[in-house]
């Protein structure tokens, strides 16, 4: 399972329960896994995030799914140097919407929710919008 890609603990652990290993033997192996350094939660994070972050998702969505899969760990601490997250937004609404700004109020709360769903603060996003006007 490590050979294509990081895991975290959890994830190893869900996969190897059910295959049908017992607990006492996961946890044997995990240590194991650990100490050899095969596995690492931080390897995991800084990996998964990074590819989250190509994928033009944000930091409260981030933080999210790291936690979701078993690390909890801040968002500020994954990366070596923090990405720009005002300025990925702003690449990702010229990807998604052109450089124009929403026309109406409907149109504005729409593209609210889609940034907010892909993981942006609601401070970030209207700082995108003012930007624009």
């Amino acid at each position: 399972m490590l050979a294509r890609r990081e895991h975290s603990e959890r994830e190893l652990w869900q996969k190897l329960l059910a295959k049908g290993f017992e607990h006492a033997e996961i946890e044997i192996t995990l240590d194991e896994f650990k100490e050899k350094n095969w596995q690492s939660d931080d390897r995991f994070a800084e990996s998964y995030s990074r590819s989250r972050v190509h994928s033009g998702f944000g930091p409260v969505r981030i933080q999210y799914e790291l936690k979701e899969r078993g690390v909890d760990t801040s968002i500020d601490k994954v990366f070596d140097e923090l990405p720009d997250w005002q300025q990925l937004l702003s690449e990702l609404h010229a990807k998604k919407y052109g450089q124009l700004p929403p026309g109406d109020m409907k149109e504005r709360a729409k593209r609210t929710r889609f940034f907010q769903h892909k993981g942006y603060t609601h401070d970030m996003i209207k700082r995108l919008f003012n930007e624009m006007s």
